[in-house]
């Protein structure tokens, strides 16, 4: 039996060249994110991965205590080769866990993905392949997957990722802060729940991104 009192939480953040004019807010939201998160009671470990184009995915950390993550230092750069880093970080995430003994597992296993744009570059992973394999990471294994998207609509490009319509975030560039805040609140929700001996699906609908967050995300 995995530990309910354990969270991983795995983000992919882009890094494309688009995101040099939301570098600072990017890195603000995040890092006040990384701050709320480690006053939540409970243990919580962090993986960090950016991306731009074909090849160029680095992992910042892997299964870093949350509190030892340091504040972001983005380097934006390059195109967006989106479909290729989640299937790269979903890989790993997957090996990374499989490594532990069950008992030593996290009890709830969270991926956010956040980014300024579309797909337009990957080599290796087509959409359908993405949507299966993150319909079966949350089916077989109880991952919960988030997507944050701006200048588009992140509910409809989710769906195509497999990412449920409660748990994608439309945000406008300069409301990345408040995209991370709502996405916060909600990890934050689940945590709590899965502590306290809920399901994961049952955390996972009971933090969906309220109206309010919606709109607040969605102010320019």
């Amino acid at each position: 039996m995995t530990d309910p009192n354990y969270t991983h939480m795995a983000f992919l953040l882009d890094a494309s060249g688009s995101m040099a004019s939301i570098k600072s807010d990017v890195e603000g939201g995040f890092d006040a994110f990384i701050a709320d998160q480690r006053t939540q009671p409970g243990r919580c470990t962090v993986t960090l991965a950016d991306f731009s184009g074909p090849g160029d995915y680095v992992v910042r950390y892997t299964g870093k205590d949350v509190a030892e993550v340091e504040p972001l230092a983005l380097h934006p750069r390059g195109m967006t080769a989106l479909l290729d880093s989640i299937g790269r970080l979903v890989t790993e995430t997957g090996e990374f866990l499989a490594a532990m003994p069950e008992e030593q597992r996290p009890g709830l296993v969270i991926v956010g993905i956040m980014t300024d744009g579309n797909e337009n570059s990957s080599q290796e992973w087509t959409h359908a392949g993405i949507k299966a394999l993150i319909e079966t990471q949350e089916q077989t294994y109880s991952w919960v997957f988030h997507y944050l998207g701006a200048n588009q609509d992140a509910i409809e490009v989710g769906a195509g990722l497999g990412v449920r319509a409660d748990a994608s975030l439309t945000y406008a560039p300069a409301a990345a802060g408040s995209a991370m805040a709502a996405y916060s609140a909600s990890l934050t929700s689940m945590r709590g729940a899965v502590a306290r001996g809920e399901d994961v699906e049952s955390a996972r609908l009971g933090s969906a991104y309220t109206a309010a967050q919606r709109r607040k995300a969605a102010e320019s």
